[in-house]
């Protein structure tokens, strides 16, 4: 080798062999360390009224919840002890909640994390928000963040969670962190919890039924209470001779109640009127996980108070199940009853099956019945009358315990015209670049094509997919691998991750070249601020040789101190790694605080002067590349006996000093521009190929 290449080589040695040396010193010093449970005045501090915490139940953070009267209410505990996924930063995302006897979340709150985009970008409220959607949940629903998918949706079990703009991937690494901590306390302090999904109508079942099939079949239950056995409930209480129509007609009914699960469309049809069959389909085409009941009453009591508002919770009428309570709700419809029902009041009321209703097991409806004592400011007395019902299996699908797709295909899902597109752009550049590389940078158009690729690389892969590469996805894998944590959280942007993988493959074919040169968004940003300079006939800032080659050192250096801080202050990285200005200027699009703003800012602009300052001297990312850029197995710019001696056109036309005296490539440096390809094919520019006409055509002349 001639001296510069081996002064270039031997940097390049001594750089990986600094960088491979910290990491082996780190690995024997490290010590996975995580957070110590919250003590008892920290969590409680958490709790909101009119609950309090009750006794540790573990060391694990989980403790007791009481209500106001000191009863067991449920259960408080920390995900980043049950359940430490490891976040973008390599750290745990860690959430208090505050979860029900029945299994519902009553609370869900951050208390840390580490997740760059809100530390130093969107800000921390959103990312609160988005915990505050858990409140109401039953862990026996299945939770997922996203939105459907499919054109069958509608009939799905599972509740989406809404995300956060630019930040899904943290979001979801938090969603599985509170779901896998919360299945943990289930297991352990609430086995009588049922997690099977509740049966659903069959809406291919097609029956021919009538009213008397329903009775005879016990599809409608019928519950009967003369005035007789009302007065009956009430005796020995004040409200014992209050109804006076009771005394006069003992025999007479006063609850003469017949319930219907409406939601079998065979059940629905025997029971109610065409008009209002229609109405209630129309209905559960909206809202598919609701199961319909009708109730009638060809008693005295009515169902519902005088005071009842339609579309809310009945006054009068409460069910259960398993001794858990179930919300019930008015479905605002119009009754019209089919030939043969009973007359009577009648009213739709609905539940919704994710809460935990299963139509296809026993229930029981309650009625109260009510009586008031006194001409002013009566007294109010109230008794419960029963009755139990299921609808045969047979009429609804049980499907198994629903497995929701895996976070990773979730988030697949929910960007997969995203991924399309991508995946047909790297494929596309990549075939030119391995196959037609030489004939499209001869184009005239070149430049042209080059900045069109650069410019949709800023807007899609940056701006709108978020597929900027970060130094601190390494540092965090770094981070996750020394601690013995899974990677899985990487399967939470399968945007960047696809663009990662291709830059890997990248890595073999042309060194670091195909991610800096054509797929990072800031440094396509840059590119253009350097034509913009040009048109604008800015001077130019050119180091010298000996400058230039200190300079490309820089980033290698601050590779080497990141990965320090890693170990030696990891919950400092995320400041740190704010060297790169890629978040202020791709991934929140300078909505930032003022400072970040200048420092993004001041790199453009010195673009308009210096070509990729930035990406040549300072960026860690970039170093990162050039080391992965020795994977490379081929040379695939290619060289003439006469490039360097003679010529030095390649060299002086390098924008990033990636060539040396003597022709050959620097590939640690090479941005795969292109410029050379475009030299060396050109007869008119290459020197070369030029000689080559001019001494073919003298001998043409001699002959």
């Amino acid at each position: 080798m001639s001296d510069p290449v081996c002064s270039i080589y031997h940097s390049y040695m001594n750089a990986l062999r600094t960088y491979f040396a910290m990491l082996a010193l780190v690995l024997l010093q490290a010590v996975s360390v995580w957070a110590e449970p919250l003590s008892r005045a920290q969590i409680s501090d958490y709790v909101v009224p009119p609950y309090s915490l009750g006794e540790p139940l573990n060391d694990q953070g989980v403790w007791s919840l009481r209500n106001s009267g000191g009863a067991a209410a449920g259960y408080v505990f920390e995900t980043g002890e049950l359940a430490p996924l490891p976040g973008f930063a390599g750290a745990p995302i860690n959430v208090f909640v505050m979860l029900d006897l029945e299994g519902r979340f009553i609370n869900v709150r951050l208390i840390e994390h580490n997740e760059p985009i809100f530390v130093s970008g969107l800000g921390e409220a959103p990312f609160h928000k988005f915990f505050e959607q858990y409140a109401g949940l039953s862990i026996s629903s299945s939770i997922v963040v996203g939105t459907p998918y499919g054109a069958g949706s509608g009939e799905t079990s599972l509740v989406y969670l809404d995300g956060v703009a630019k930040a899904t991937a943290s979001v979801r690494i938090a969603h599985e962190s509170i779901l896998a901590a919360t299945l943990v306390v289930a297991r352990e302090k609430m086995q009588g919890l049922s997690t099977e999904p509740a049966a659903r109508p069959d809406p291919e079942l097609e029956i021919e039924l009538t009213w008397d099939d329903l009775i005879k079949e016990g599809l409608a239950g019928r519950k009967t209470v003369t005035n007789a056995e009302a007065d009956a409930a009430f005796v020995e209480t004040i409200w014992a001779n209050d109804d006076p129509e009771a005394a006069e007609s003992p025999d007479e009914n006063y609850l003469d109640l017949w319930i219907v699960d409406i939601g079998p469309p065979s059940i629905a049809q025997a029971a109610l009127s065409d008009d209002t069959y229609k109405e209630l389909q129309r209905f559960l085409k909206i809202s598919p996980e609701m199961e319909p009941i009708l109730l009638i009453d060809a008693g005295r009591h009515g169902l519902v108070s005088e005071d009842f508002v339609r579309n809310t919770a009945p006054d009068r009428v409460y069910l259960e199940q398993d001794e858990l309570p179930v919300a019930l709700r008015d479905a605002d419809l119009l009754v019209e009853l089919a030939d043969g029902a009973p007359d009577g009041t009648a009213m739709i009321v609905r539940t919704d099956r994710r809460l935990g209703f299963d139509p296809a097991r026993e229930w029981t409806l309650q009625v109260q019945a009510v009586r008031e004592h006194g001409m002013f400011r009566p007294e109010v007395g109230s008794v419960i009358f029963e009755v139990t019902h299921a609808t045969d299996e047979r009429y609804f699908l049980r499907e198994g315990t629903i497995e929701p797709v895996t976070p990773w295909m979730e988030a697949i899902r929910n960007r997969l015209p995203d991924l399309i597109v991508l995946a047909v752009f790297l494929g596309g550049l990549g075939g030119v670049l391995l196959i037609r590389m030489r004939r499209c940078a001869t184009r005239r158009s070149f430049t042209q094509i080059r900045l069109g690729v650069l410019g949709f690389v800023i807007v899609f892969v940056g701006w709108w997919g978020q597929g900027q590469l970060s130094i601190v996805t390494v540092l965090a894998t770094l981070r996750t691998g020394i601690e013995g944590g899974s990677l899985a959280y990487l399967l939470y942007d399968p945007f960047s991750l696809l663009i990662w993988a291709v830059t890997i493959l990248g890595f073999v074919l042309w060194g670091r070249g195909f991610f800096c040169g054509w797929l990072c968004p800031f440094g396509a940003m840059q590119e253009f601020m350097h034509h913009l300079g040009t048109r604008l006939r800015l001077p130019r800032i050119e180091p010298s040789t000996r400058w230039d080659r200190r300079l490309k050192l820089l980033k290698y250096v601050l590779l080497a101190g990141l990965v320090a801080i890693v170990f030696v202050a990891p919950n400092h990285v995320d400041t740190a790694a704010e060297i790169e200005p890629f978040k202020t200027a791709i991934t929140v699009f300078f909505e930032r605080e003022w400072y970040y703003v200048l420092y993004a800012g001041f790199w453009l602009a010195l673009g308009l002067f210096l070509f990729k300052g930035f990406c040549r001297y300072v960026c860690p990312l970039g170093a990162f590349m050039a080391i992965g850029g020795l994977l490379r197995g081929r040379n695939w710019i290619a060289r003439r006996p006469e490039c360097g001696s003679p010529c030095q056109l390649c060299k002086v036309r390098c924008k990033y000093g990636a060539i040396d005296n003597v022709g050959e490539v620097d590939y640690s440096e090479c941005f795969q521009c292109l410029d050379c390809v475009t030299i060396y094919e050109d007869a008119k520019q290459c020197v070369p190929l030029i000689l080559a006409v001019r001494q073919e055509q003298k001998e043409v002349a001699a002959e």
